[in-house]
């Protein structure tokens, strides 16, 4: 256990050096909606690649992975590199595909270019609504997992209720005030303090607990060999492995938070140092929380549930200082998540949602809206939060699985000109409800889970409403002139 004082004091003067750093953002943000959200398209490859690392990487990593790895072993790296691979694989196809239309055509959000592209205003409505969705509660199960840790480490020192106040003010005050600017620059921060203190105790908690990395491997082999059979330990059977791995693999597409990220980088050199740090990133950090769900299994004895391990890991064997250290890391974690998603929502109810309510909107008053809207967000990821409630946390495993069904939309924009705004739409409302009946009621047909189902009902719908519906004019266009960029540049 931390001291009650010294983990407040810490936590307020951390997020307080980042506020600070959120406000210089500010101070260097121009005017517009393009500078607020996007930083004007003109961030370099490593702040790019920290911004998009630290937005990917949630708490749940030194929370969830660990827990998960503690419980089922390698299965649990099995299903987080195919993420990792996953993304690498779909940035490298698409990422030039979005930075070269948003520079093009000076799109602000993923739904804004499926609407132009499908030229049909309800394909970004339904879009936006989507992630508002499937995403709000997330942010809301983010906030409940920091203020939980904040409780634990403090011997309950620091109630629930304000841990989560304390979080959900330094969240809405970055996102806020900062705008992309100041996120991203508190997110490169906050990515360099992820993963450094993630190695750090992994290295202290080997060598000062375990006696050195021979004695963790001779350790699991000996006690535990069955967290190192492949897939895991009955949990990660095939099916189970697809419904989580499947939504995983297509994040970079699905979640707008991380595509929008692929509007801003300065340059074609620049998107790719942010690919390849990414990636680099990435691969560290996954094995980081594999490993401490490895230590954690020798060191802590029935952590119930699993997710619990990295808690008692710290409480138990942690010096005070290291486990503040690493308690910043995790916070740190959840706030660059969740900043990265009220933004990216603010934008798609601003640019997407708005628009279609009012015919006219003025400059002005979206510039009101912008702050209104994620304050408002704030506020109800705080009030979901501060009850928590059996659908919040169904929804918040639904996220993934619902955000799948606009997968063909996304992909047919760039790569099949037939693709049409009917296709596009009913492909994400009705794989939207299907996967959200089939979770609701806990249905896996043929052992199956929704989001498996959910895709394949969104990719029917699409394909076969496409055929049968006139496609936009300017489709063949839109790729055309998207490719012919692609060429010239020497990206493809």
């Amino acid at each position: 256990m931390i001291d009650p004082f010294l983990l407040l004091a810490a936590v307020i003067l951390y997020f307080f050096v980042m506020m600070a750093v959120a406000h210089y953002g500010r101070l260097r943000t121009g005017k517009g909606a393009e500078e607020y959200y996007l930083a004007g398209r003109n961030v370099t490859g490593l702040v790019a690649a920290l911004t998009y690392s630290a937005t990917t990487y949630s708490a749940f990593m030194m929370v969830g992975l660990v827990g998960m790895t503690y419980a089922f072993g390698v299965g649990a790296l099995g299903f987080e590199l195919t993420y990792l691979i996953g993304t690498l694989f779909l940035l490298v196809l698409f990422a030039p595909r979005f930075w070269t239309a948003g520079r093009k055509w000076g799109y602000l959000t993923p739904a804004q270019l499926l609407a132009d592209r499908y030229e049909s205003r309800s394909v970004g409505v339904i879009t936006a609504l989507i992630c508002l969705t499937f995403l709000i509660p997330y942010i809301s199960v983010q906030g409940t997992g920091s203020a939980y840790l904040l409780a634990a480490l403090s011997g309950g020192a620091i109630p629930y209720e304000l841990g989560l106040t304390i979080m959900v003010f330094v969240m809405a005050f970055c996102a806020v005030w900062g705008g992309f600017r100041g996120v991203a620059w508190t997110d490169s921060i906050q990515g360099i303090v992820m993963l450094s203190t993630s190695i750090f105790f992994l290295l202290y908690a080997v060598q000062i607990f375990l006696g050195g990395w021979s004695n963790l491997i001779s350790g699991i082999e000996g006690l535990h060999p069955e967290l190192l059979s492949v897939p895991g330990t009955g949990f990660f059977t095939f099916p189970k492995f697809l419904e989580l791995t499947i939504p995983w693999f297509f994040f970079a597409l699905t979640n707008p938070q991380v595509s929008q990220r692929l509007f801003v980088p300065s340059s074609v050199a620049s998107m790719k140092r942010m690919i390849s740090g990414f990636f680099i990133f990435g691969f560290i950090y996954t094995l980081a929380c594999v490993l401490f769900g490895f230590v954690a299994k020798l060191l802590v004895a029935n952590a119930t549930p699993a997710d619990t391990a990295m808690p008692l890991l710290l409480s138990n064997f942690a010096p005070p200082l290291v486990a503040l250290i690493i308690t910043l890391g995790i916070l740190s974690a959840a706030v660059t998540t969740v900043d990265s998603i009220l933004l990216s929502l603010g934008s798609m109810v601003e640019r997407d949602i708005y628009p279609a309510i009012v015919a006219s909107p003025s400059p002005k008053t979206e510039a009101k809206l912008r702050y209104l809207i994620i304050v408002i967000m704030s506020v109800l990821t705080w009030a979901f939060a501060l009850r928590p409630i059996e659908m919040i946390t169904l929804l918040s495993v639904m996220a993934s699985g619902g955000l799948l069904v606009q997968l063909p939309a996304i992909v047919g924009a760039f790569v099949w000109k037939r693709g049409t705004a009917a296709g596009a739409c009913w492909s994400m409302i009705l794989g939207g409800i299907a996967t959200g009946l089939l979770y609701f009621f806990k249905i896996s047909p043929l052992g199956y889970g929704p989001p498996i189902w959910g895709i394949i009902l969104s990719a029917t719908v699409y394909v076969s409403m496409s055929l049968v519906t006139k496609a936009p004019a300017k489709a063949g266009e839109f790729i055309k002139a998207i490719n012919a960029e692609l060429r010239e540049k020497g990206m493809i």
